[in-house]
């Protein structure tokens, strides 16, 4: 019986697929022209909203597949001071409910450059929203990005998203978290909150592989308490947002 029920899951997962993906990039190319028009004529908060919007309609596209989200956030965190978020990282279906349910806090993005082109939506998003692009075969050029950023952000009362494992985990489990970034953004940063959050399940989309993607799984969002930049040395800050990350991942 189970393996029946496991097996019409799957072939179940074939349309709603490609209804998904039909949708999915519907709404990018929809949304990089409403993109585009935000920011060249009207301006950066209008593209800024443009983008939440965006991002709202990628987790309806995902809606299809019969996913759902939650969050459980139990900390009212301030909006009046940038944010550090921490986050472990599951696939790319981690991004949309990140910039949707933390947009009070304009979250802005470290990623690979080769993310900054090619994609419609995103890369746009990405090159114009205030994220930084870092090369990852060039250390230097992502040290002086990163400092960049972190002026950009304090400068504007913006957020960070960082992904330190660097890469996607394919089954859940965790990547050790890379130092170098974290430790710019706290020394550049030294009044932000640092927030942790753990994800979990993103990654049960791509159970069976690009195609077809898995089906009726529910994405959990966890906000931690957030913790002062400030309040304790670098490596002891980034080890116990670790700590705290991995130990809610299911």
């Amino acid at each position: 019986m189970l393996q029946f029920y496991i097996k019409m899951k799957k072939i179940l997962a074939y349309p709603l697929s490609i209804l998904s993906y039909f949708f999915f990039f519907l709404t990018l190319v929809v949304f990089h022209g409403i993109q585009w028009f935000c920011f060249t004529f009207i301006g950066k908060e209008a593209h800024k909203r443009s983008v939440d919007i965006f991002n709202l309609t990628l987790m309806r596209c995902l809606n299809i597949l019969g996913t759902t989200f939650t969050v459980d956030n139990q900390h009212n965190i301030p909006t009046d001071v940038p944010c550090i978020f921490v986050s472990n990282h599951q696939g790319l279906y981690d991004i949309p409910p990140i910039i949707w349910y933390l947009r009070k806090h304009y979250p802005k993005f470290i990623s690979k450059k080769e993310l900054g082109k090619g994609i419609p939506g995103i890369s746009y998003n990405l090159r114009h929203g205030g994220s930084a692009l870092i090369d990852r075969k060039d250390p230097k050029q992502a040290v002086v990005t990163i400092s960049k950023f972190a002026d950009y952000l304090n400068k504007n009362n913006y957020s960070a998203v960082i992904f330190p494992e660097g890469t996607r985990s394919r089954d859940g489990r965790p990547k050790k978290f890379a130092e170098t970034g974290l430790q710019i953004m706290l020394k550049k940063m030294p009044h932000a909150l640092v927030v942790p959050i753990t994800i979990n399940n993103s990654w049960k989309l791509f159970e069976y592989g690009s195609f077809p993607l898995g089906i009726g799984h529910n994405i959990k969002m966890k906000i931690h308490q957030p913790i002062l930049a400030n309040s304790d040395d670098a490596s002891s800050i980034i080890a116990k947002v670790e700590r705290t990350i991995t130990a809610d991942i299911l």
